[in-house]
């Protein structure tokens, strides 16, 4: 990292020091770490972070792409502040949640029915769950370079080596069941399941933290027919696309219905969310009172269908239901991703800017990156140094993270970006 960061950053080395003594690696969440050290936020609002030490940033990773509207817009909070009156937390049923999962039922194609959790972690996790009680087959499909959070069952194959567990503390047992398939690639996806007992095949329609890998449409349709005709079920994690690449998720964008899909980021207006999506035969197999123990699958906890969190969610999706704001959003992120490849190709760095909807990744590579086989091929040193740069001069990227279009940035942000982008591929040749 350059001097000037850390000449600007004094208080925030100062916490950083604070924090290593009380939070292993001195973060929440490792992925949140950089070198030298992370800068501390002390409010964000629209497309601004500013930190402890007064700087302020154009923030393009947007609470990992969640605040499609920007940070704190003004209906949320209003609506936030106005239910706080009435209550944090019930821990009883409410109105709220009847109207999210109507609202969702009402947007998402394969949604009949809806269950709302805390975080993608666990919608991935009961969701697992919910196929082996439905499918009454205990194995499960995930793709390379996916990321369904922290969930044991599918923390694998999330970067290269393969064969190097994410975490330790992984039960072989539980691992078992897990095939991990080639992303993109059909005919290998077919041959990994051909023969194998499936309750069901999960994947992104963009990969994520894979590095914004859009799914190819005939690949997911291909997904899709050999699902039907094994009689397994489909799920789509939406946990990064839901509401962002269309009103519907990502299976509206790609007109490939799942059987259910999970959400996250996007449906909870800034605060924690996950929920389950299905078809109602599915979905029926959580209520025990059709399914008695033990042919129910359970999903529940303390904090499930939190009133703030419903009433930013509801208020979130009244404004992106039509349709015209993700459109815009879309359409600028496509612009953006042709200026920064225009950038690099003309200037010969061999480098590949990938983007679905309004999201967008660099790879310092000359090659289509269509897995993540191709991203850690990719310079990853020179992807970091490129952010590392950005973050120096007042532009947030998460570094070697893909980036987020809200509807907070202006044209003049976007333009800073693109300036600052051609600063480091001159820098590059000096």
């Amino acid at each position: 990292m350059p001097a000037k960061y850390i000449q600007q950053t004094s208080k925030s080395k100062e916490l950083y020091l604070r924090a290593k003594k009380v939070l292993p690696a001195g973060v929440s969440y490792f992925i949140r770490y950089f070198e030298p050290y992370p800068f501390y936020v002390n409010w964000a609002k629209g497309s601004k972070l500013k930190d402890v030490d007064g700087n302020n940033y154009t923030d393009f990773w947007m609470g990992h792409y969640t605040h499609i509207l920007g940070h704190s817009p003004q209906k949320i909070v209003k609506a936030v502040c106005a239910q706080i009156h009435h209550g944090t937390h019930y821990g009883v049923s409410h109105e709220l949640e009847v109207a999210l999962a109507e609202k969702v039922v009402k947007m998402v194609p394969c949604a009949d029915m809806v269950r709302f959790c805390n975080s993608g972690t666990e919608a991935s996790m009961y969701t697992v769950r919910l196929a082996r009680t439905f499918s009454e087959k205990s194995k499960i499909v995930k793709f390379e370079g996916g990321w369904h959070g922290g969930y044991d069952a599918l923390h694998l194959a999330v970067k290269p080596p393969f064969e190097i567990p994410a975490s330790n503390g992984l039960s072989d047992k539980l691992l078992k069941d897990t095939i991990i398939a080639p992303f993109n690639d059909l005919e290998g996806a077919k041959r990994k399941m051909e023969g194998e007992e499936i309750a069901a095949v999960l994947i992104e329609p963009v990969l994520g933290a894979g590095g914004c890998i859009p799914a190819e449409r005939e690949f997911l349709k291909g997904l899709r027919e050999f699902c039907d005709d094994k009689s397994i079920l489909l799920i789509f994690d939406e946990i990064i696309t839901g509401f962002r690449l269309a009103p519907g998720g990502g299976q509206e964008y790609y007109g490939v219905i799942p059987d259910i899909a999970i959400f996250g980021k996007v449906m909870g207006g800034g605060f924690p969310i996950g929920a389950i999506a299905g078809r109602r035969e599915i979905m029926e197999r959580m209520d025990p009172m059709i399914f008695e123990r033990p042919k129910s699958s359970f999903q529940g906890g303390t904090f499930t269908g939190n009133p703030i969190t419903l009433v930013a969610g509801l208020e979130v999706l009244k404004i992106l239901e039509d349709g015209r704001i993700i459109h815009r959003l879309n359409q600028r992120g496509g612009k953006l991703q042709e200026d920064l490849q225009e950038i690099f190709s003309s200037s010969e760095v061999k480098a590949r800017v990938n983007h679905a909807g309004s999201l967008f990744c660099t790879h310092f590579i000359d090659e289509e990156v269509r897995n993540v086989h191709t991203v850690y091929r990719a310079d990853r040193r020179k992807l970091l140094d490129f952010h590392l740069k950005l973050i120096e001069n007042g532009i947030f990227f998460l570094p070697t993270h893909s980036g987020a279009l809200s509807t907070a940035h202006s044209e003049e942000e976007i333009q800073e970006l693109l300036t600052e982008s051609e600063k480091f591929v001159r820098s590059l040749k000096t």
